[in-house]
Formats: C-alpha cells, structure tokens, sequence
C-alpha cells in the first residue's frame, strides 16, 4: 500500500472475482493453445470444393498472429489478476481476523479497482484477437467471406454478434463495479 493512501476494507469477494477473471483466461488460453497446434497449411484443412474460394496464406499468417495477440492478452490480464490476488493476502493483518468465511485486509481501493479495469482490458483484447482467430478458421476450412457461402456466414455472423454482445456485457459489469 502506498504511502498516504486511504486504507480501504477488502475480502473474500475481491480474491473470488479475481479468481473468476484468471481461470476465464485459462480457458481461453488452452483453446488458443488448442489452435495453434492445428496446421492450417494441411492438405485436406478445406471443406470447400471451389478452388477460387480456398484462403489464402495470408490468412493463415493472420491466424498464428491473432492466436499470438490471444494469448498474450490472456497472459498480461492473468498475470495482473494474480498480482492484485497476492497484494490482497500481503496486506491481510492481524488487525483483521477472519470473521466467518470473510477475509479483511487493509486495500488501497482505487488501485485494485485500476487493477481490476487493467486486468479487463486485456481480457476483452484477448477475446476480440480470439474471435478474429476463429474468423479465419472458419475461412480457411469454409472458404473465404469474399465467396460468399451460407456456411461461412453461418458461421461467421453469430460469431460476430455474440462474442461483441457478451463483451458489452462484460465490459458494462466492469464499468458498474468499477463506479461503485
């Protein structure tokens, strides 16, 4: 805790959101690891039968990177939810037994709640860069957007809506914890 700074009353709730937050990441970086042992370059990767329509190795290219991006958001958000966690059980005092199943320690406030926003943010990056990941699965074993089949934007279109709305979900959850 910083000098001069509030103490403020935290417990069990801020280590439980927090743990929430980096197995959230550890799933979806076990299906980014999932997806970066697929080859894309294999032979038989494409369900289309129309030449014109197969992707190009830029898509490819753009698949290991957005996996890259993935991960490395999922990595930075966990690793700053794991350091918020480890300065909440630091700060536990004797000053503060366990009352129940609470746990009190002495918290600077708005650090965790910066902390909480930082470790969101990388989250969200992390999903938008997995999202655009799969986008390219799906043009690489489908076919491109630019060919137009109902199976691509079968795909595609509920990939883009959903993950975007959930997102706004979360990023509105954020935002309300954050104010309070």
């Amino acid at each position: 805790m910083c000098e001069g700074a509030v103490p403020k009353l935290g417990t069990t709730i801020h280590i439980s959101a927090l743990d929430g937050i980096i197995n959230v990441n550890s799933l979806f970086t076990l299906a980014v690891f999932i997806g970066l042992a697929w080859n894309p370059h294999d032979q038989g990767n494409s369900l289309s039968q129309d030449p014109s329509c197969f992707a190009e190795p830029k898509v490819a290219e753009d698949l290991v990177a957005f996996h890259v991006y993935s991960f490395s958001c999922f990595l930075f958000s966990s690793l700053i939810a794991l350091c918020l966690k480890q300065a909440i059980r630091l700060a536990k005092s004797a000053h503060f037994p366990t009352i129940f199943t609470l746990d009190l320690a002495l918290i600077n406030k708005t650090a965790l709640r910066v902390g909480y926003l930082v470790s969101a943010v990388g989250s969200v990056c992390g999903s938008v860069f997995l999202m655009l990941a799969l986008i390219n699965v799906v043009q690489i074993k489908l076919g491109t957007l630019g060919c137009g089949s109902k199976h691509t934007y079968g795909a595609v279109i509920p990939l883009v809506i959903f993950v975007p709305l959930g997102l706004l979900i979360y990023v509105c959850t954020v935002f309300y914890a954050f104010t309070r």
